[in-house]
């Protein structure tokens, strides 16, 4: 497949352009071979995940945290290995960060969501918000949780042993904590300044960890990619335990 081809796809389909607040340069990062005939998914851009790329013979590589996060810097060092990996395979490096967080259809939150067994979806900020058809206890989420990213959730309890309606932001979402008005949050990375917050007004929230909460979308992007123009895919796991 032509990559400026895929690449105008992918733009449309994630709608980059809606998300100007995100610092990341969403959209082809690097640019590599111009015929594509196999993707490969990872969350993160680094120099080891390049590796596994050109041994995979990758020619289009999609993650969710790119190399570039809104301020120059200097290609030396790792930052010039890693691109040295990538010109070295002819690989190219497409991002996607909010765009995939938020995507109704491919995004980390709502196929996690779909996963986790919650219906009645609707967008909430770059997450999504629903509820389980029942009332359902608390630790047999997190178990759940537990299956579906392969990590042990860490679990705040400060409100009820049962749960209903359910905000789940994938990665880094203890910012938005002020706005949860739900039974349970669910988000990936833990913080520190959130945790009295979290007990003093009764919420439930459960840590499931952000590398783990993000490989859903990679994933599901591939796939779809796969469905549509054939173009085979591999996942470039490389877990961080965070």
């Amino acid at each position: 497949m032509d990559r400026d081809e895929l690449v105008r796809y992918l733009d449309a389909y994630l709608r980059i352009q809606d998300f100007p607040q995100d610092p990341s340069l969403n959209g082809l990062q690097v640019e590599g071979k111009r015929t594509v005939r196999k993707v490969g998914a990872a969350v993160d851009a680094g120099e080891a995940i390049f590796r596994k790329a050109l041994e995979e013979e990758v020619d289009f590589l999609i993650v969710h945290h790119g190399l570039f996060w809104g301020k120059p810097f200097p290609i030396v060092g790792h930052h010039k290995r890693r691109l040295e990996t990538l010109f070295a395979g002819g690989i190219n490096l497409y991002a996607a960060h909010l765009p995939l967080d938020a995507h109704e259809e491919v995004g980390n939150n709502f196929v996690l969501a779909r996963e986790l067994g919650l219906v009645d979806l609707t967008p909430w900020d770059v997450g999504v918000k629903g509820r389980f058809p029942q009332p359902t206890p608390l630790l047999q989420v997190a178990d759940r949780l537990g299956q579906l990213t392969g990590m042990q959730p860490l679990v705040h309890q400060g409100g009820l042993d049962h749960v209903e309606t359910v905000i789940l932001v994938s990665g880094s979402g203890t910012g938005l904590l002020p706005k949860v008005d739900a039974d349970l949050f669910v988000t990936g990375e833990p913080k520190h300044s959130v945790f009295h917050e979290t007990f003093e007004r009764g919420l439930n929230v459960i840590y499931a960890g952000h590398y783990d909460t993000e490989t859903f979308g990679v994933k599901a992007l591939a796939a779809h990619l796969e469905a549509r123009f054939g173009l085979p895919w591999v996942f470039l796991d490389h877990p961080t335990g965070l």
